[in-house]
């Protein structure tokens, strides 16, 4: 207290209060130096991933710098005056990442120019005619018609290509009349902006073909065979892992609703693919518009075969999705009928992808081969993997009837046949008490003497609980059972019926591998088709 009443007076020390200041101490100081850091390693990483994005901007600055010196230099300036300007708009409007696209932006831009130059000194011609009082009239209607119709013909749908054109000639025409009126010589205003217009369409298309040309024909070609390459690669990952799996270490659902799987880099890849058909038909139409040019030399090139292949491919990416998802479901299949048929899956596995990389890799090279001897030998390869699923398709229910062997010998099952035939068949042996005291009776066995009996009570109580969680779904506790009043009579059908469904994941795996390799015959007709119309080099040649 100083000494008055009521009255109190603290004292806060300088150090204390320029620590408090914002942006003084050294923590800030060097956690805005870490994220600026971060930032630009992660402007370094987008523009390692692909060098044509740093090619694309350097060429738009130069494009605009070239179109700039005309009003940075007198000479030009005095001849069109600030009309120049619309060189620059032009420039920045219709450069584009693709030399296609630019050409296809520069075409509608410059017949949207010429249209909309054409209207304005027709209408600009009849407005002065019709005198001081109407002129205004007749300009504010041709602006209200010529926005009506141009928006309107925009939406029509075989005209959606050219959406861009319908509104140049909006705005460009807008502009051109009513500087017109106020400048009291729309002729010549119009035809400085035409001109200007393409000045800067000139310099957008020489420095896009000239200067380290982005094709979008090459663009699309490498994104296909991509695509080919990611499908296979996803599809091996997934029955590599789903063969391998031993249910030990699965992601929790929030993961695998969210696709986060960081240990299957191929999945994201094959995803894409699925989402890649607007990319491919933007592509193809931007090819449409380039000259021939490199290994595509030849006119009229079939580039919508590309995108009729991409959608024949995503059909084949949606069943390797598919069988990502039978990967992450909650019902999984046990892992020893699943490494019954681990042969005759993986082979077929094996085949079909490697079928999927070989047409990837005819594309990139753009050559012809006959894959007669690979479609064999994946059609064989699924031949097998269903005959074993036929022959022992009782090993995918939990109660199953062995098989009449009056009408027909039973091929004689493997060891692991055999083992996963004594599993399935007696799932429930835990909970016989016969087995039971069997089993206590063997443990105690060939449990060391001396070993007290509370432990071994607690390893029988260790199964139980393990073997209550394996067949129930959802997975519950052991708590939940014996609120439950411990094991009913109708408990044990129950369980039967969830293994069973258990099983029947592994005819769930099978049937879209199955399905999977069913589509590669359209798939290689449409490569097939590709070729032909594309004049691919037949192998050798």
């Amino acid at each position: 207290m100083n000494g008055k009443k009521g009255s109190f007076e603290i004292n806060i020390p300088p150090e204390a209060t320029k620590s408090k200041l914002p942006g003084t101490s050294k923590e800030g100081s060097i956690g805005a130096f870490s994220s600026c850091k971060a930032w630009i390693w992660s402007v370094w990483e987008f523009a390692k991933e692909d060098s044509n994005r740093v090619k694309f901007a350097l060429k738009v600055g130069l494009a605009v710098l070239l179109v700039s010196l005309l009003i940075l230099f007198r000479a030009p300036y005095d001849i069109f005056g600030t009309n120049i300007i619309w060189s620059i708009l032009t420039v920045a409007i219709m450069f584009e990442y693709t030399v296609g696209a630019t050409f296809n932006r520069g075409f509608n831009r410059a017949l949207g120019s010429l249209l909309a130059g054409v209207l304005a000194i027709a209408v600009a011609q009849l407005a002065i005619q019709s005198g001081r009082v109407a002129e205004p009239i007749v300009i504010g209607i041709s602006i209200f018609l010529i926005g009506s119709i141009t928006s309107f013909m925009k939406l029509w749908p075989s005209l959606v290509p050219y959406e861009y054109g319908f509104r140049v000639i909006l705005f460009t025409y807008c502009l051109i009349i009513v500087s017109g009126y106020r400048m009291g010589n729309p002729i010549t205003t119009a035809m400085d902006r035409l001109y200007s217009i393409a000045i800067g369409g000139f310099v957008a298309v020489l420095v896009n073909v000239f200067v380290f040309p982005i094709w979008a024909g090459e663009q699309l070609h490498k994104e296909l065979v991509n695509s080919f390459n990611s499908v296979a690669d996803s599809l091996e990952e997934c029955v590599k892992k789903y063969l391998e799996d031993e249910g030990l270490d699965h992601p929790e659902f929030s993961k695998t609703v969210m696709d986060e799987f960081p240990d299957e880099p191929n999945y994201r890849r094959c995803k894409s693919t699925l989402n890649s058909s607007a990319k491919l038909e933007s592509l193809a139409n931007s090819a449409k518009w380039e000259p021939p040019h490199g290994k595509f030399g030849h006119f009229f090139y079939p580039w919508s075969e590309y995108v009729k292949v991409g959608a024949v491919l995503r059909y084949c990416a949606y069943e390797v999705m598919a069988l990502h998802g039978v990967l992450h479901s909650e019902i999984q299949a046990p892992h020893n009928l699943r490494f019954t048929f681990y042969s005759e899956i993986q082979e077929a596995a094996t085949h079909a992808a490697e079928l999927v990389r070989s047409l990837g890799k005819d594309i990139s090279n753009m050559k012809r081969s006959p894959k007669t001897l690979l479609l064999k030998k994946v059609h064989s390869a699924t031949e097998r993997l269903q005959r074993a699923i036929d022959m022992h398709s009782y090993l995918l229910t939990s109660n199953f009837d062995p098989p009449d062997n009056s009408s027909k010998p039973l091929t004689k099952l493997p060891v692991t046949f055999s083992t996963t035939q004594y599993d399935l068949s007696n799932p429930l042996t835990e909970f016989d008490s016969n087995s039971t005291e069997n089993n206590l009776s063997q443990i105690n066995e060939n449990m060391p003497s001396g070993t007290p009996p509370q432990q071994t009570e607690s390893y029988h109580e260790m199964m139980r609980k393990q073997s209550r969680r394996l067949h129930s779904w959802p997975s519950r506790e052991v708590d939940a059972f014996e609120e439950e009043g411990g094991l009913s009579m109708d408990f044990l059908p129950r369980m039967k019926a969830l293994e069973s469904t258990a099983a029947l994941s592994l005819a769930n795996f099978t049937s879209l591998l199955i399905e999977f390799v069913a589509r590669l015959d359209h798939l290689v007709e449409a490569v097939d088709e590709l070729s032909k119309m594309a004049k691919f080099n037949h192998e050798g040649v």
